[in-house]
């Protein structure tokens, strides 16, 4: 009987009510490639290659992946699954293309305590999933949805690059081992990098101002990828100090002087946790 390992953060999940939420959710057709991180004992893996084409799989416990891969050799044989023993966080998907990743979903029960991490590689690779269907900590979803209305650096990184929403909540009694904290489910839809690249709408800043911004392409490569790098340094330096101003924490950039000062105007009096993924957007020029 395997042994669960704190350390790689597993609680398997015995919840068929939440397996078929995750299903769902991952909008499956049979076409779709998948990627799942840490498949444990495989609940959920089992289900995915009910309704995807391939599923990769990839499990860093060595003896849960000599588990899986008797499990299934059936399907390991056939090509609907392949089994990788190694850490997500070094996998690198340009190297499976022969696998179909260059368009990919992302649905897992994840190690909760890699969560940030795997939400920053994977929405930031240039090959990045086009649908994300993760099981997190309650209080992370919550955080990532900002339904309190303030957002944090977690809430804006996700929102810069899809769309998160709630899919259902999770209680800690249906894990094995029974985790301290409730679970949820969340899916990030429609992920891509078009805020930085396609043109701005007017719209109020601070969601009510009067001031707005005008409409402005960012049509080449570079121009995105010089923008998404002034973006996080932006954002980054705003979050540097919660209880600061943001006008404050901003200071402390090379061109502060450079921000846009009828924007900065209007959102600098305001802390970065009260502005939205369009107000930052507009802070860059």
């Amino acid at each position: 009987m395997h042994k669960t390992k704190k350390s790689l953060g597993q609680n398997f999940l015995k919840s068929e009510l939440a397996l078929r939420k995750i299903i769902e959710a991952g909008e499956l057709k049979n076409s779709d490639v998948v990627l799942e991180i840490g498949p444990g004992k495989g609940a959920l893996t089992e289900r995915l290659l009910e309704k995807a084409g391939t599923v990769v799989a990839v499990e860093k416990d060595y003896e849960l992946f000599g588990f899986l891969k008797e499990k299934f050799a059936q399907q390991i044989n056939s090509g609907t699954l392949v089994l990788i023993q190694g850490d997500i966080l070094e996998f690198d998907v340009t190297k499976c293309a022969r696998q179909g990743l260059t368009h990919y979903k992302i649905i897992a029960n994840i190690p909760y305590n890699i969560t940030g991490a795997i939400l920053k590689k994977f929405l930031t690779e240039n090959k990045q999933p086009e649908l994300m269907v993760l099981m997190v900590q309650h209080e992370v979803a919550k955080r990532i949805l900002a339904r309190d209305g303030k957002e944090s650096i977690l809430s804006i990184s996700v929102k810069a690059y899809g769309e998160p929403k709630m899919v259902i909540k999770v209680d800690k009694r249906y894990f094995s081992p029974s985790p301290k904290v409730d679970s949820a489910v969340i899916a990030i839809k429609n992920i891509s990098r078009k805020s930085f690249y396609s043109p701005l709408e007017e719209y109020p800043l601070g969601g009510g101002g009067n001031a707005s911004t005008p409409s402005r392409k960012r049509a080449t490569p570079q121009e995105g990828k010089e923008f998404e790098e002034r973006f996080w340094e932006i954002v980054k330096a705003g979050f540097a100090h919660k209880r600061k101003k943001l006008s404050s924490n901003l200071k402390n950039l090379q061109n502060y002087k450079g921000l846009p000062s009828v924007i900065l105007k209007q959102l600098g009096n305001k802390r970065a946790e009260d502005l939205t993924l369009k107000d930052w957007i507009a802070l860059i020029d």
